[in-house]
C-alpha cells in the first residue's frame, strides 16, 4: 500500500471531485498494524457491541471493518477477545467511530485499530444496529464497499480501489 500521503498527492483530482475523502485527524492508533487497507464492512451501532462481534466473528476477507460507533465516549465497542477475533477471521483491520478497551491485548493483535480513545467500560449487548448501511466517520461517509486507507499520517476513504 501507498502512503496515505502519497495518494493524496496522486489523486487530488479524486479529492476535488469527493470521490477520494480525507477523514478529519482523530484516531489513536492499536495494534501491530500501523498500516492497513481494504474494502469497507460497515455497522452502525451506539453503545452496542453485539453487531461487532457477530462481523468479525466471520471471514473478513481481507476488508476493514468501519463501525459507525455515534462518536461515543461512554463505553468501549472493540477489545482484546475482538482484536484476536479479527486477526484470526482475516480481518486487515478496524476503525472505530468510538472507544477501544483492553489496549494492551489489541497492540498484541497482527491486525490495524484505530479509534478515538480507550475506554475501560464495556458496552451493551442489545443486539440493535445496523450493517451494510452508509456511516460516518466524523464528517465523512462510508459506504460498503468503499476502499479504507490507514497509516500513520490517517485515513482515507475511496469510491475507487487507488493503486
Amino acid at each position: 500500500m501507498k502512503p496515505t500521503t502519497d495518494l493524496c498527492d496522486a489523486n487530488e483530482n479524486l479529492i476535488a471531485q469527493g470521490v477520494l475523502r480525507v477523514v478529519e485527524p482523530m484516531f489513536q492508533s492499536w495494534g501491530k498494524k500501523a498500516a492497513f487497507s481494504g474494502q469497507a464492512h460497515t455497522l452502525k451501532v451506539f453503545e452496542d457491541n453485539t453487531l461487532v462481534r457477530a462481523a468479525l466473528d466471520k471471514d473478513g476477507l481481507g476488508k476493514v471493518l468501519v463501525v459507525d460507533g455515534g462518536g461515543s465516549k461512554r463505553c468501549a465497542l472493540v477489545g482484546g477477545n475482538l482484536g484476536v477475533l479479527a486477526e484470526k477471521n482475516n480481518w486487515a483491520g478496524v476503525v472505530v467511530y468510538g472507544c477501544v478497551r483492553d489496549t494492551l491485548e489489541l497492540n498484541a493483535c497482527d491486525i490495524g485499530v484505530r479509534a478515538l480513545a480507550a475506554h475501560p467500560q464495556k458496552s451493551e449487548k442489545r443486539g440493535a444496529g445496523h450493517e451494510n448501511i452508509t456511516v460516518a466517520l466524523g464528517h465523512v461517509r462510508v459506504s460498503p464497499g468503499n476502499w479504507i486507507y490507514v497509516d500513520e499520517d490517517g485515513v482515507l476513504v475511496s469510491d475507487l480501489s487507488l493503486s
